[in-house]
This record gives C-alpha cells, sequence and structure tokens, in this order.
C-alpha cells in the first residue's frame, strides 16, 4: 500500500465551471495539472514524480458528468467514473467492449474513484479503456482559450504518458460513433492478476455482410509506446471471407506490427506470442457478437 504523504507545496483549485478551469490553466501555464479522481495523479506526486505548483479540479464542474446518446453517436462527460460507464445499460448494450476493458481495471474502490479523462490523459500505453475505445474509432473533444476541437483518439496519445493536449487545455468530452447494426466487439487482457496493469491487451470491432468482414478495426496496449491500432492486420481482414485462415494471418500481422519491451510485468516475446493469440480470440468474439 502507498502510505507515502504529498511533501511539496501546491495551490488547490475547485473551479465551477470549464471556462474558469481553462482560465487557471492559462493563468499557471506550464505548473498546473488537472486533477479528476487522483488514483493516477495522487500516486505518481507521492512519488516525488510529479511536483505541480497547482491542482486544478474537474469535480466540480457539474456539466462534465454525463452520458448521453442520439442516432449517430455517444458523449461521455470527462467528469464521469468509470463506475457510472459500467452501470450504464446504454453503454452495456452498444459496446460490449468497452465495458470489459471497464471490468477488467483495478478494484472496484478505484473504479469509484477514477474518471475515463483521467485515465486517457494519463496516456499508459498499457492502459485498457483506451485501447476499447480505439477499436471503436472514438474521439475526443478538447476545450482551451483558443475555443473546442475534436481529434482522433488515436492521434491524442504521442508517446508514453504524453498527449495532444496544450498546456492551457483539458479533454471535456469522449465521442463514440454509434455501432452499425452487423456489428460487433470484444476485449481481452493478460495480466498477472485481475485488477493488475495489463501484460497485453486487445480490442476488435467488425461490421459483417453475409459471411465476410465489411470493415474491421483492432487495438492493442502494452506493446507500444502508445495504445496502437493494428492497421495492416485491419486491411488484410476488409472484405475477406471469415474463416480460420484468415483470422490466423491477420492475428500473426498484428504481432509483428507492434513494438514490445521488455520490463518488470512481461518479456518483448512473451508479449508478441501472447498479441497474436490474443486478436484471434477478439476477432472470433467480435464475429460471434455480430451475429456470425
Amino acid at each position: 500500500m502507498n502510505t507515502r504523504i504529498l511533501l511539496n507545496e501546491f495551490e488547490y483549485f475547485e473551479p465551477k465551471t470549464v471556462s474558469d478551469a481553462i482560465a487557471l490553466l492559462a493563468k499557471n501555464r506550464g505548473k498546473a495539472k488537472l486533477i479528476a479522481g487522483g488514483t493516477d495523479l495522487l500516486v505518481e506526486m507521492k512519488n516525488g514524480k510529479i511536483k505541480p505548483k497547482c491542482l486544478v479540479s474537474i469535480m466540480k464542474i457539474s456539466n462534465l458528468n454525463y452520458i448521453v446518446t442520439d442516432k449517430n453517436k455517444t458523449r461521455i462527460g470527462a467528469g464521469t467514473t468509470f463506475q457510472e460507464i459500467e452501470e450504464s445499460k446504454l453503454i452495456r448494450d452498444r459496446y460490449p467492449s468497452f465495458i470489459e476493458a471497464v471490468r477488467s481495471m483495478g478494484t472496484a474502490q478505484v473504479r469509484c474513484m477514477a474518471t475515463l479523462s483521467g485515465n486517457i490523459c494519463n496516456a499508459s500505453p498499457a492502459a485498457e479503456a483506451p485501447v476499447a475505445l480505439l477499436s471503436l474509432s472514438a474521439k475526443v473533444k478538447i476545450s482551451g482559450i483558443r475555443g473546442d476541437r475534436v481529434v482522433p483518439l488515436e492521434e491524442f496519445f504521442v508517446g508514453p504518458g504524453k498527449t495532444a493536449l496544450l498546456p492551457d487545455e483539458l479533454l471535456t468530452e469522449v465521442q463514440i460513433p454509434s455501432p452499425p447494426k452487423m456489428a460487433g466487439c470484444a476485449f481481452l487482457k493478460i495480466s498477472r492478476v485481475v485488477a493488475d496493469v495489463s501484460k497485453v491487451n486487445a480490442a476488435a470491432m467488425i461490421e459483417r455482410a453475409g459471411d465476410k468482414l465489411k470493415s474491421c478495426k483492432i487495438a492493442l496496449g502494452a506493446v507500444s509506446p502508445t495504445p496502437i491500432r493494428a492497421k495492416k492486420a485491419e486491411e488484410i481482414l476488409k472484405g475477406k471471407k471469415f474463416d480460420e485462415e484468415t483470422i490466423k494471418a491477420a492475428a500473426r500481422v498484428a504481432s509483428e506490427e507492434i513494438k514490445p519491451i521488455t520490463d518488470i510485468r512481461s518479456t518483448a516475446e512473451y508479449r508478441k506470442e501472447v498479441s497474436r493469440v490474443l486478436v484471434e480470440k477478439v476477432l472470433r468474439r467480435a464475429w460471434e457478437r455480430a451475429g456470425g
């Protein structure tokens, strides 16, 4: 258990609006850190890896906590916790792979506190939720002093712990396109214990046309400096008949696209082999959910 205290002094702000939060970030440009649930940030502060001069909390901004949908997309506010996502029937019905990713994350206590935006902005290469969201073609809405912009999630991650956010910007919303009618998605991960960070995780979203794949998205985590899409593998599957030969070929290519490392959790060789196996499994499960 991490029982260390926060040693460095810092100012703490609780803005009530997004515009107030942006103003605080702009005023303390480069010296401020946003905090939501704090499940990642406070650990890094206790370990002395991050020493911000001030913290700007988004948890008192009431209009950042929502899950709403229309026929085109589902929108999730930045202050929404993983517990709220897990309990959402709307999310469960539309995006089972996202629910699988959420339920694989940490403990129930962590999911009560942790927010979707905080998890995404932490930009861990091994994070589970971003991989599911990548396979679902999610986008993020970013707000700053120059206005709002919407960025595809795959362009949001620029390196381990690094994102496309500028110092005076914050992520305010995640947008997930509505799934096609004949579509299915799935997520799987391998970890030391259930609540541990992934050694490898994978997700897939497929749209079928009869016995063929009309389109496919495959994403992987903990195998590269950022969560990634396996685009070469996706191309192999597009328009092809969904059979064992095609599945195995795509999974093999996906395992060759990644750039895993050896660390305290696993070896690069293990990650390559497990990535191949996980891609095969998520493709089969997604196909079944698409009615195949």
